[in-house]
């Protein structure tokens, strides 16, 4: 095998940040941006806005589910491609719809072709880098949830402006037109496996310090790890869809902030964000998945917490750059784990399982929380129940047990 100096598996991160930019960032935190003036347009009330996101969840959780058996037979490249054209063409068509029903059936489409993208490119990259560089290769793929962050936050309020109350509608097609470029350019760089280039991974196989390494794991002593990290992700995503789905929500709705301001608002979820990934994944390349998923979410239980009980703009500043500091930091950790802990056999199996969870959180937080807020008028008490969660996942990341079971 060749080792060159410049390695194709940061071509496969590049490429592995604009599928997370379009199938994660662009087509799911955009749609906080759009509730506004959609849910206006077609007076949808919180309920009904929290079921069109539950709706997106169900989806991305069937495209979990389905996403190993179509890696399996058409190979990572082709996977990713077909999620994320499926994405593009259901944003098209949130654009024109109508109704209520039409946009929860499109934007459940939507969330199936995320579920299909994202699973394999978590696991490719998984594959071209070893454990020494894993935590900060897939970091830096996840800066693409920022950049689409940016990048919605300032196309949505200025497609406002220039097309009035149908600006929605413009942004939901422009955001489909994006996808669809970026669908062809991974179809066109990714590569299932670093055999395909006559490479090996990239980086050094090596584990922490303290960690114990399993030389032949059985099914068995995989199952708690599993779990633990399943029981993780869960509570990430129960806690932060509610921040993420509701925030600029309840500043138009509650605090009477113009949308273009909310949008600059989010908008520093994605500069702070930027460093999310890469910083917090190589934290815990050096010093273990558990301190690193720890800290991330002790992080964004403070975040949560000035969401709930703060009204100057100074603490919704601080709220919103400690989420984006912290909001990609964890899929990195969860990942770089599933890749540490299982063998590359099962790896993409045991990510879709961890992932299932995710959804799973991420289809109850939405329902429940529109619920809650429609009957309280408020989200302070959401907010403030995600911000209980993230402690409590603090707690349960301090007791995981990093197994190795390969490099």
């Amino acid at each position: 095998m060749k080792k060159p100096g410049f390695h194709y598996g940061w071509m496969i991160v590049l490429a592995g940040c604009l599928t997370i930019f379009a199938c994660i960032g662009l087509a799911r935190f955009s749609y906080g941006l759009l509730l506004p003036s959609m849910g206006k347009e077609l007076l949808l009330e919180y309920d009904r806005m929290g079921y069109v996101g539950t709706g997106n969840f169900c989806g991305y959780l069937l495209g979990v589910a389905i996403a190993p058996f179509i890696l399996r037979r058409a190979g990572a490249r082709h996977t990713i491609a077909g999620g994320l054209t499926l994405v593009a063409l259901t944003m098209f068509g949130m654009g024109v719809a109508t109704t209520f029903f039409a946009v929860l059936v499109l934007y459940f489409l939507t969330g199936i072709g995320s579920g299909i993208a994202n699973i394999p490119v978590m696991v490719v990259v998984g594959r071209w880098f070893h454990r020494s560089l894993r935590g900060r290769a897939t970091g830096l793929m996840l800066m693409g949830n920022s950049m689409a962050i940016i990048f919605a936050g300032y196309l949505v309020p200025w497609m406002n402006v220039l097309k009035g109350s149908g600006g929605w509608r413009w942004s939901w097609g422009t955001l489909g037109g994006v996808i669809f470029l970026v669908a062809v350019t991974a179809g066109l760089i990714i590569r299932d496996d670093p055999s395909q280039k006559g490479l090996s991974p990239a980086g050094e196989p090596k584990a922490p310090a303290g960690a114990q390494i399993a030389k032949a794991p059985e099914k068995r002593s995989l199952l708690r790890p599993l779990l633990h990290l399943s029981a993780l992700y869960f509570t990430f995503g129960i806690t932060h869809v509610v921040y993420v789905t509701f925030l600029v929500t309840s500043l138009v709705s509650e605090r009477g902030m113009a949308e273009a301001t909310a949008g600059r608002f989010w908008a520093v979820v994605g500069i702070f964000g930027f460093f999310s990934g890469p910083l917090f994944g190589s934290f815990s390349d050096r010093f273990g998945r558990k301190w690193g998923l720890a800290t991330v979410f002790a992080v964004q239980s403070l975040s949560f917490y000035l969401a709930a009980k703060t009204t100057g703009e100074i603490p919704l500043f601080v709220s919103v750059a400690l989420f984006g500091l912290s909001a990609w930091s964890i899929p990195a950790i969860i990942s770089s784990a599933v890749a540490d802990t299982f063998p590359m056999e099962r790896a993409a199996s045991a990510f879709s399982f961890v992932t299932f969870c995710l959804a799973m959180g991420q289809i109850i937080g939405p329902a429940v929380a529109g619920s809650m807020a429609n009957a309280s008028k408020t989200f302070s008490t959401v907010f403030l129940l995600a911000s209980i969660g993230a402690a409590f996942a603090v707690v349960l990341a301090a007791f995981l047990r990093e197994n190795r079971a390969h490099s």
